[in-house]
Formats: structure tokens, sequence, C-alpha cells
């Protein structure tokens, strides 16, 4: 590397690494969420700008080509997939970035095998098992997400005992390589066995857990771009995937605390596998409809409303912000209850309802949204289930005991928006719908919320909406 080169690259490098550091910081809240993005946007253009100035790189058309290919796919990604569609993109990404991150490795060990060292060869092989693994996990919880893989976990016995062995098969491949390198005749085993690991890791949790394991495999991502970082001598991949290895790890963490469960839990106790319930097909519910909501909602000073992923399913943001705008003309107060894991991705509602331009003060996270639901008039909620079941605080045979949820029922009246009475993820009967106070507006969301701001429109002394 000329001189020149030296203290700009280490100056960009800097400066990428701080960006990404300072984007973590501000997506941690929705208020700064937007600036975050843009920081993020910023440090990874500059950490681009300074590889393409390393002297190593003599020929930059392929990647001209490559970064204009990329950049269009994205284009069309980011433009016609649909909000609702987020979760499994976000998958879609993991296992792209983590496949690339593979072959990268691959391609450096069939390189320089006759001259790596002992650590260089020790990293790759862990690198390679990691981005692997995460590729195919990734894309079936995106075929989970997207419909085209049963969401409810595949289970079959002694399935840990063999997911554990084919993990330690994995490992000892990648020892045995490391050993001698020359080995180069093993390298298609640890790429299958690497990804089966990733499929069956995946298939057996459940479509209620994909938060979770989203994250989880964002870590994996990262990790396998730090190990990368420090086998080819990158330190901004090392910086950027530490923060990512490290970032998705603790917010898996945290979203199982949110649970009351283990991350070893999600991954290997399988919830969601009872198909038992009854849907609630022998216990009568007070249906309702929107006309008889509006009414109870003329008469309400606080409002609640607890969305989850069938707001998502139906699109039903926009209408529900309607909703909610029309309300507040008429002097209630709304709030939106945000449970950490409502949704199929981290913070899966946030984002649908900052989309909806529903202001951020109004959405209250689960510890402090939990005292205002004893003085709520209305709670409505639209298409969430377990997370609002009163089963997790006392049923000790439930899948979801234990489990802090909205406490919804002690709201003095709740209307549930949903489709039909059919259990939730965890494959339980809701509690909630049974109710005295309890009132189910059966259909799908978004032409539900549509009804409701019709008929509080109409309401003496209303305003239009």
């Amino acid at each position: 590397m000329t001189d020149w080169r030296e203290p700009v690259l280490v100056g960009f490098y800097l400066a990428a690494s701080l960006c990404f550091i300072l984007a973590l910081k501000w997506l941690s809240h929705p208020g700064t969420a937007r600036r975050g993005v843009r920081v993020g946007e910023f440090g990874m253009a500059g950490a681009i700008v300074a590889t393409l100035l390393h002297a190593d790189i003599v020929d930059v058309r392929w990647i001209v080509v490559a970064a204009i290919l990329g950049a269009a796919i994205g284009a069309v990604i980011a433009v016609f997939v649909p909000m609702t569609a987020v979760p499994q993109r976000i998958a879609f990404s993991h296992a792209c970035g983590a496949l690339a991150a593979a072959l990268v490795g691959t391609g450096e060990y069939l390189l320089n095998r006759s001259s790596i060292s002992t650590f260089t060869m020790a990293v790759l092989g862990a690198e390679m098992l990691l981005g692997y693994l995460t590729f195919t996990g990734s894309m079936v919880a995106f075929g989970k997400l997207q419909g085209v893989v049963r969401d409810r976990p595949y289970v079959f016995p002694g399935q840990n005992l063999v997911n554990g062995a084919a993990l330690a098969l994995g490992l000892v491949l990648v020892g045995v390589i490391t050993a001698g390198p020359s080995r180069v005749w093993l390298l298609p085993a640890l790429i299958v066995v690497s990804l089966a690991v990733g499929v069956m890791l995946v298939v057996r949790i459940g479509g209620a857990d994909m938060p979770v394991v989203i994250s989880l495999l964002n870590s994996f991502a990262g990790l396998s771009g730090a190990a990368l970082g420090f086998a080819i001598g990158n330190p901004i991949l090392i910086v950027a995937g530490a923060l990512d290895g490290s970032a998705g790890f603790v917010l898996s963490v945290f979203m199982c605390r949110a649970m009351n469960r283990s991350l070893v839990n999600v991954l290997f106790g399988a919830v969601g596998t009872d198909d038992t319930a009854t849907g609630g097909e022998h216990r009568p519910v007070r249906s309702t409809t929107a006309e008889e909501v509006a009414m109870f909602l003329d008469a309400a000073n606080l409002v609640i409303i607890v969305p989850g992923y069938g707001m998502a399913a139906a699109q039903a943001q926009h209408k529900i912000r309607e909703l909610a705008d029309l309300l507040e003309r008429r002097g209630t107060e709304v709030k939106f209850a945000i449970h950490p894991v409502a949704g199929r991705m981290p913070g899966h509602m946030n984002v649908l309802l900052a989309e909806a331009n529903v202001p951020y003060d109004h959405l209250v996270e689960l510890e402090d949204i939990n005292p205002e639901l004893a003085r709520c008039d209305v709670a409505i909620v639209i298409g969430a289930n377990d997370v609002v079941n009163p089963a997790a605080r006392h049923d000790t045979a439930s899948p979801i005991y234990g489990m802090p949820i909205m406490n919804v029922d002690e709201a003095r009246a709740v209307v549930v928006i949903k489709r039909s009475m059919r259990a939730g993820f965890s494959g339980i009967e809701n509690e909630l719908f049974y109710l005295p106070q309890t009132m189910m507006l059966f259909g799908d969301a978004k032409t539900a919320a549509g009804e409701l701001v019709h008929e509080v429109s109409r309401l003496p002394g209303g305003v239009s909406a």
C-alpha cells in the first residue's frame, strides 16, 4: 500500500465504525430510528469506498458491475416488497449476507490452503460453518414467514440429539481441516453438514418464535462476517460483524426474557406443536358489530389499541391510525400498546405504525402500558393473540405460562378484531375471548377498522374521518 492510502484507509474505517456504533444507538428508539438508518447507510458507503482504495484491488470493473446489479435488485425489493413482507425480506437478506461471507471464506481457503496459518484456518472453518448454516436457516425462516413452509414446528423423536450430533460433526470437520488444510476433500462434507444443521435448527421452531430466530440468525451472520474479517485482515468487517453479532444476540436474549423463556427453550422447546386446541367451538363468545363498538368508543375517555400480526397481515395500520385520529379529535385519549414479541420480527409493530405516521409518543411499551389498562375504557385488540392471553399468568400447564402479557383483561371493555376463533401460534385457546367484558368483532382487520372509522364518524357531534 502506498503512503497516501494508509492514513486515508484508516480514517475511512474509523469514521465508518463510528457511524455503525451511532446507528445502533439511534435505532434503539423509534424517534431516532430514521437518523440511525441514514448514519448506518453513510457508514457503509464510507466502508465500501475505503475498501476500494486497498492496494490489493487492482481492477474494479467486476466490482462495479456487481455493485450496480446488487443496488438495482435492492432498489426493486425496497420499492415493491410490501410492509407486511418485511420480516421475510429481512430473513432473505440474512441468507444472502451469510452466503456471501461463506463463499468468500471458501474461496480464501481454496486459494491459500498451501500457506494458510492454523489460526486463520480455524477462523475460516468456523466462519464457513456459521455462514452456511445461517444461509439455510434463514431460508427456512423465510419460507415459514412467507407461508411456503409450515409455520408450526417439525418435530420427531430424538431430534435434539440428531441436531446436536450434526453440529458436533461440523465442529469435528472444522478441527480436522484446521489440523491439515491440505485435506480439501473434506470441504464438501463441511458445507453439506453446515447447510443441514441450518435447516434442522429452524424447522423445529414455531412461527410465534420467529422474532427471536430472525434476531439470532442476524447474530450468526454478523459473527460469520467478523470471523471473515479476521481471516482476510479487514478491520471494518471485524467491527461491523462484531456489532451485528453482539447486538443480534443481546436482542434475542431480551426477547426471550419478554416471553419469560430461555434461548435454549426457544431453540429446542418446539413451542407451538400442540394441534389439539379446539378453537373455542364449545364455548360461547359475545359477537359484536362495528356500530355497537362505536357506541362504546363514544363514551370512552381512554382507548388502548393492542396491535399484533393480524394487523400486519391485513395491512390495517393506516385504517387503525385513521380511527385513532378520529377518536382524538373527539377528545378521546388513544395509546398503542407494543409487546416486544408482537409480529414476526423485532420491532414489527413499531415499523408498521411508524409507516402509518402514528406519533412515536403514542407507542407505549409493555411495562408502561400495563398500569394504564386498569383505567382503560376500551381496549381494542387487533390481530394479537398469545400476548394478551390471561392463561400466561395462572395456567402452569400452558406453553406460554410466565410470559409477560398485556393485561387487557383489566380493561372495562375489550374488543377483539379477529378473522375466526382459531388459536394463536402457541396452539392454545385464548381465555380473553370468553370473558364477560370481551366482544368479538369478526372479520378482516382492515375491513373491520374501516367500518369502525365509518361508524364513529357518524356518531352525534362527531367529526368526519
